[in-house]
């Protein structure tokens, strides 16, 4: 079954820099191993650390926002399958994918809930509980219509699977649950030992505002480890650092900010303990995939952990206010028992979550199936049909409205 599959990017995937292009990269991968034929389209601009995809064989097209011109390209390209990276695509595409190559499969990669991930930031800027009504917010409501416009969407996340079809009440035929895929073969046979590794280390993209959150809670935090650690140094590596971030670093306390790294592996076996208060955030983080996968144990908390051990134990410890993950953080740095039990906790866990053949085989399934049944899989679909309605088009009328409002400029 050689596919030819359009991906629909929001950025160009920089798997060095944000667990999103990993991700990314993955099922890029996980295509061209079905020798289905890539295109990756983006309207992004080129970035500095962006993957060459031709190295992957995979080409590679610029396309236009808000343009008739995809419409051209889209019908001579004539995909089998198209998929969006995260919903804002499907916004700006789907209505043309549906008009110009109406029997490509459509998938919505979602990465993360953006939805639940703006949720929470507005709680947490608020000080005060995630409610209902943050959860029904108007982001909410625009990339749950996505995922319903759309054959299959890839959720990265447990939680996220039980939020969209407990509370937004979407069929769980239009989902599939898709974790980071790992090739357990091709974990490092050999990591430093618990002597060998010194000091704790954090690492995420600055331009993420849950990773800057942590950054700025770790200025909370530190002080209570080092009081007990006076020796130990905090490394916070991640691309794109901010003046504001780089003028954190102070020797004199141990906290210094690393910046860009090319091998986030590398940097993160060499540590003893990975450190991750997110406080607010969505999906599964892949700083702490990481940390499993170079058997670095790790201190998070409830969100950090989300959706990514089912109710296996944590390969590390889990707390949810600064003392307590100061107190987490120094035990597992100082107690070799514990530390050796939480990599034994993350060998489980990558063995019965991230196992690559195993979701790559799932994936593959599902896809077959939708494709071999994609006129009875839409006729199911009802609320997806009743959103393509000439009624309930506005992203497309928005889209028009603003093209032909560029081509009057022009003149």
């Amino acid at each position: 079954m050689c596919k030819k599959i359009l991906v629909i990017g929001f950025v160009w995937p920089e798997p060095n820099s944000s667990a999103a292009g990993s991700h990314m990269m993955s099922l890029l991968r996980f295509f061209k191993g079905q020798q289905w034929k890539i295109e990756f389209a983006s309207p992004a601009q080129p970035t500095e650390h962006m993957v060459n995809l031709s190295e992957h064989g995979i080409t590679s097209q610029s396309i236009q926002l808000n343009c008739s011109s995809f419409d051209d390209y889209i019908q001579t390209l004539q995909p089998d399958i198209v998929m969006f990276d995260r919903f804002m695509m499907e916004e700006q595409f789907g209505w043309r994918v549906d008009k110009y190559a109406p029997h490509a499969l459509k998938i919505l990669d979602t990465e993360d809930l953006q939805c639940l991930r703006n949720a929470r930031h507005e709680a947490h800027r608020a000080k005060r509980e995630l409610s209902q009504a943050d959860l029904h917010s108007d982001l909410a409501k625009r990339e749950v219509a996505a995922i319903l416009r759309c054959d299959i969407s890839l959720i990265i996340s447990s939680h996220e699977m039980d939020l969209l079809t407990n509370t937004y009440k979407v069929d769980p035929a239009l989902l599939h649950h898709l974790p980071f895929m790992v090739n357990l073969e091709k974990l490092p046979n050999h990591v430093p030992c618990f002597e060998k590794r010194q000091h704790f280390m954090t690492i995420g993209n600055f331009r993420h505002a849950p990773n800057w959150d942590a950054v700025l809670y770790l200025q909370e935090i530190w002080p209570l480890i080092r009081k007990q650690l006076p020796h130990a140094q905090l490394h916070i590596y991640g691309s794109y650092p901010p003046p504001k971030a780089t003028a954190l670093s102070n020797p004199k306390t141990g906290f210094y900010i690393k910046g860009w790294t090319e091998d986030a592996l590398e940097v993160m076996k060499n540590a003893r303990v990975c450190l991750a208060p997110l406080r607010f955030g969505a999906g599964i983080k892949g700083k702490l995939l990481e940390a499993m996968i170079t058997k670095t144990p790790s201190v998070t908390t409830d969100i950090g952990a989300e959706g990514m051990h089912l109710n296996l134990p944590w390969p590390g410890h889990i707390a949810n206010d600064a003392q307590s993950f100061a107190d987490a953080a120094i035990e597992l740095y100082r107690n070799q028992q514990t530390y050796a039990q939480a990599q034994y906790a993350a060998e489980k866990v990558l063995n019965t979550v991230y196992n690559k053949p195993i979701l790559e085989q799932r994936l593959l399934q599902r896809l077959v199936n939708i494709i071999n049944n994609l006129h009875s899989h839409r006729q199911d679909n009802f609320m997806g049909q009743m959103l393509k309605h000439h009624t309930m088009r506005s992203t497309q009328y928005m889209a028009q409205w603003i093209a032909a409002k560029n081509v009057n400029k022009s003149h």
